[in-house]
């Protein structure tokens, strides 16, 4: 493989990890919001991912294929009375973020981020070593 083409797969990998940084920090910042745009607690959010292949290369790089509410994961329900967004029976909906999961996952997509850079720096000195020994 051309270690240009190493260098295009790791940067489609980070294009990937940083915006599911992104979303991992809009979840965190979101964790306490009991009302949203559409009158509901907010719903934490997913990412996946898919492989492609890039027609103008011929690689296959990495991109997001969704980002989805996550439906499954039951919202946390509070009994605060006194709270002005409590119901009748004086529970509040708060949302279903984890934010020591959300912390982890940032950590994990951090790293990923990390291991592609390495890729190509690593990619990056083989080429300069390369040009030394060509002089």
């Amino acid at each position: 493989m051309d270690l240009l083409q190493s260098i295009n797969i790791s940067s489609s990998g980070m294009a990937a990890q940083s915006a599911r940084l992104k979303m991992l920090s809009e979840n965190i910042a979101n964790a306490d919001s009991v009302v949203t745009e559409n009158g509901q607690p907010y719903r934490r959010k997913i990412m996946t991912f898919e492989t492609v292949l890039d027609k103008q290369s011929g690689l296959q790089k990495v991109q997001i294929a969704k980002v989805t509410e996550d439906t499954k994961t039951p919202m946390k329900n509070v009994f605060e009375p006194s709270h002005p967004m409590a119901d009748e029976k004086g529970f509040v909906s708060y949302p279903n973020v984890n934010t020591l999961v959300e912390s982890l996952d940032m950590r994990e997509a951090s790293r990923m981020y990390e291991a592609n850079m390495q890729a190509i720096e690593s990619a990056k000195t083989m080429m300069a070593r390369s040009m030394d020994l060509l002089r």
